[in-house]
């Protein structure tokens, strides 16, 4: 299908609104709990269970394919973390923190569940058509789809999330926007304090401060907002990534991706009211 404006916007609305479903598990004690278990603490499970779908992951290939982080704060992590786990073990605790939270919440009886696990997961397998060029998607994609409807719909917005994902980096790279300029530039649009962009992926306050610098120097940031060309680049790199992400959701066609976007909603608002976002 012809990417068209209309199905791009559609697409957008159904992967914000769906993907709360995935960000879910780097917040739910379910989580947590279970990585624990297994000798994990702090960020060593977010690290290990997000990597795990490469193998024993270095701490090289985690900044590298996750783009943000600090790397000294990926690097007290791994490859430490695989002295005590192993990738399947951590999968395995991954997709069963997923599952009760969900359950938890209870996406699974929500109206429009099997439409809206069969449009996520037809666009899912269409992603994995176009593996080329995206390696965190590409890990998760070689894994064996669950046999569970509701791990399936978690699956395959988890696909669909590094889908995106990888394409999002790809852009960014290009326009020579680091994995830290990209965090300053979005702390710059008040979406989300920079306090939280500072302190979760571990930047020193001076390597912040240069960022920042180097984009007034580029024109892009004054006084802490963005300027109109700071603007027009992030407009820019969302509309690349939409069209990179066409990809997996041009699949369902422009009615498919409005009817995707239409049913997305109770679910990323059930997964909110639920608490299953929630930092305390």
């Amino acid at each position: 299908m012809p990417t068209t404006a209309a199905a791009a916007a559609s697409a957008r609305r159904a992967w914000r609104r769906l993907e709360p479903l995935h960000g879910m598990i780097y917040f739910v004690p379910e989580a947590a709990t279970r990585y624990a278990a297994l000798g994990l603490t702090g960020m060593s499970g977010y690290f290990a269970s997000r990597s795990a779908a490469f193998g024993r992951a270095s701490a090289d290939l985690v900044i590298a394919t996750f783009y943000n982080f600090c790397p000294g704060l990926v690097r007290r992590s791994l490859p430490a973390a695989w002295d005590v786990v192993t990738p399947e073990q951590v999968l395995r605790a991954r997709l069963d923190a997923a599952t009760e939270a969900l359950r938890r919440a209870g996406i699974h009886d929500l109206p429009h569940f099997p439409e809206t696990l069969a449009l996520t997961r037809r666009a899912a397998e269409a992603a994995r058509d176009h593996p080329q060029g995206r390696p965190l998607f590409a890990a998760h994609a070689a894994l064996p789809w669950p046999d569970d409807p509701l791990q399936q719909l978690w699956h395959a917005q988890t696909l669909l999330r590094e889908f995106r994902g990888d394409g999002h980096v790809a852009i960014l790279l290009a326009e020579g926007v680091t994995g830290l300029d990209a965090l300053v530039l979005h702390a710059a649009t008040g979406d989300v304090p920079a306090a939280f962009l500072k302190t979760s992926r571990a930047w020193p306050e001076e390597a912040w401060t240069a960022a920042e610098a180097g984009l007034r120097a580029r024109g892009l940031l004054e006084d802490g907002t963005l300027t109109p060309e700071g603007k027009a680049l992030r407009r820019h790199i969302e509309d690349r990534t939409d069209a990179l992400a066409m990809a997996a959701y041009g699949t369902l066609g422009e009615d498919g991706c409005e009817r995707l976007a239409e049913l997305a909603r109770p679910f990323g608002r059930r997964v909110v009211e639920a608490g299953l976002l929630s930092l305390g």
